[in-house]
């Protein structure tokens, strides 16, 4: 190990370290967050808070690192996806009624707009996503749900435009603006760049766009939580279906390969994660004029591309994946409050929620459910286990495949729920984007 290599200790390493774990709020002991708070509260109510990064992240930070930990606390709303909807929430209902200090406010707007932060977080994440993934897992994963996972998908859309209609909505408005946030692979990798590439071509803002698609993304999880959970309960009844955390009936899950996660950070290879996430979004930027597409959808299409060729040498590919951890760990929430904070209209978001809405999302997680399991069980799958990945397309990234596969019993499953996440809502948004092209 060189002197650049930091081993990562799990928290039960050490005695009482779930005591301490209690008393923490993030990473942070809680004399530590309480003195931190503190002095940012000073620094917000006197008007001394740094009008740029440094001070849109202490807010951002300090405050997703709240709402998450009541998110991950709170009875039920943990079980649905709580630190999502606080971390959206919360921050929008401050905005409304206007309980958000304007310096606090000035920073993060400085933070997410001025300085594009959004964008790094997105270059890192989904960079780091793709081409961290195991090849293996990536090809053969993806062959074995190929089929449950296009039905599905192909379902879910058909059911949910039908809903749609019986309650007045469009075809167009309830699939690009509905039923794709739900399967695009969550919020940060998913609605966040879908907002920006329908920004560009519908010139609408994107505070507008992501208020329409953030509660689909968010009903889309909780449907697809319970239903996971109901699946647990139909296997108990009928063990012929139920695989037990098996995927295949005669197959060996031995393509998942060794956990990326049990190497030790490197910090060289983390600098080099974050020039090649930012070169890649850079690389998207420069082609955009040239495709007339945005972007952040055309460095999908190359970190994805790179990943298949094997381009790139394995080191840099856990480089990439190195930082989109260090991201996620840190700064998920942060983004997440930034976004209800900018992005998220409270009186849109309340709006959303009407009998019509909530029907479109919950048929559409059905159809996709019902798919993978029918479909898996004619290809020799475990009908449970099918199920519960397809579900897993109807996420919020990875915190929505903790949850679901958690609610199901199924976290073995994590290889396949990440292939029916990430690569489907990458592919997803890339479909979508072709097509808003095509038709704005």
């Amino acid at each position: 190990m060189t002197d650049t290599t930091v081993k990562l200790n799990d928290a039960t390493d050490s005695p009482g370290s779930s005591a301490s774990a209690a008393l923490k709020i993030g990473p942070l002991p809680i004399g530590v967050y309480l003195f931190a708070a503190l002095v940012c509260s000073v620094a917000v109510y006197s008007g001394k808070l740094p009008n740029d990064v440094i001070g849109g992240l202490s807010v951002l930070m300090l405050l997703g690192f709240l709402l998450g930990k009541l998110g991950q606390t709170i009875p039920v709303l943990k079980q649905i996806g709580g630190t999502a909807i606080l971390c959206l929430f919360v921050p929008a209902a401050l905005v409304s009624y206007g309980l958000m200090p304007e310096p606090a406010l000035k920073a993060i707007t400085t933070t997410f707009r001025t300085a594009n932060f959004q964008y790094f977080f997105i270059a890192c994440l989904v960079a780091g996503s793709i081409l961290g993934m195991p090849h293996r897992v990536l090809v053969q994963g993806f062959l074995k749900m190929f089929i449950p996972l296009l039905i599905g998908t192909l379902s879910a859309v058909v059911i949910g435009i039908a809903v749609g209609m019986l309650f007045g909505h469009s075809p167009r408005d309830t699939f690009f603006f509905v039923i794709i946030p739900i399967i695009g692979g969550g919020l940060a990798e998913g609605v966040l760049p879908l907002s920006i590439a329908y920004s560009e071509m519908l010139h609408q803002p994107q505070a507008d766009l992501v208020a329409q698609m953030v509660p689909a993304a968010l009903l889309g999880n909780v449907v697809a939580i319970v239903t996971a959970g109901l699946l647990v309960r139909l296997g108990e009844k009928r063990r012929d279906l139920n695989g037990q955390g098996m995927l295949v009936k005669t197959g060996d899950e031995g393509i998942l390969g060794p956990a990326r996660s049990d190497r030790p950070i490197d910090l060289g290879l983390l600098g080099a994660g974050i020039v090649l996430s930012c070169v890649l979004f850079v690389l998207g930027m420069v082609l955009a004029p040239y495709t007339g597409i945005p972007g952040p959808i055309l460095m999908i299409i190359a970190a994805v591309t790179l990943k298949l060729t094997r381009t790139l040498p394995a080191e840099m590919e856990l480089g990439a994946y190195q930082i989109n951890k260090f991201m996620s760990t840190n700064l998920t929430f942060a983004i997440l409050v930034a976004m209800g904070t900018l992005l998220v209209s409270w009186q849109q978001l309340v709006a959303s929620f009407n009998p019509g809405y909530i029907s479109i999302c919950t048929a559409t997680v059905l159809a996709m459910t019902a798919s993978g399991f029918f479909v898996g069980k004619w290809l020799n799958m475990y009908p449970i286990e099918a199920a519960v990945v397809t579900a897993c397309h109807s996420g919020l990234g990875g915190t929505g495949d903790v949850a679901i596969l958690g609610a199901a019993d199924r976290m073995g499953l994590m290889a396949f729920a990440q292939i029916s996440t990430r690569v489907g809502g990458a592919i997803m948004i890339v479909i979508a984007t072709l097509l808003m092209k095509a038709l704005s």
